[in-house]
């Protein structure tokens, strides 16, 4: 039952742009699968789902992609990309300046990203920490973030 659950989660999320846990119950319902929130939620990490935007601009289910990616562009949306102030960096390691409220946002969107090239990142309320493998790896990233900015 619990894999043909999972499945039918998948094929929903696919289909439908289903933003919370309680829109997703409904259509399980609707298909026949009655289940708590409880169980939707451990559905949802055991298929390490995330939230992207959709075409209607809120956040949705999907499917994680562990694709390795060195060009952060289509992961980040305009949204995001026009949050950041100011990219520098020094050694290994980049720092975000955002606006008040929004590093968390941004750090989501660094971690959606799964480069190779970046060993993790922490967030605070305006600011963003991103530790990369060597110097090159952040020179690169951070000229990557900085043409995003621009061109946004």
């Amino acid at each position: 039952m619990k894999s043909k659950r999972q499945e039918k989660i998948l094929e929903l999320i696919s289909e439908f742009e289903i933003e919370t846990q309680e829109e997703l119950i409904f259509y399980l319902n609707k298909y026949g699968f009655e289940t708590t929130q409880a169980t939707i939620s451990r559905d949802i990490r055991e298929l390490k789902l995330t939230k992207i935007v959709g075409s209607t601009g809120n956040y949705r289910y999907a499917a994680g992609h562990r694709a390795e990616v060195s060009n952060p562009t289509p992961k980040f949306n305009g949204v995001l990309v026009d949050s950041i102030i100011k990219v520098s960096y020094a050694n290994n390691i980049i720092v975000l300046k955002t606006f008040p409220g929004l590093a968390n946002a941004i750090g989501s969107g660094i971690d959606a990203i799964h480069s190779p090239d970046i060993l993790g990142c922490v967030a605070g309320d305006d600011t963003v920490i991103i530790v990369l493998k060597n110097e090159l790896a952040a020179k690169e990233t951070s000229e990557k973030l900085k043409q995003m900015m621009r061109s946004v």
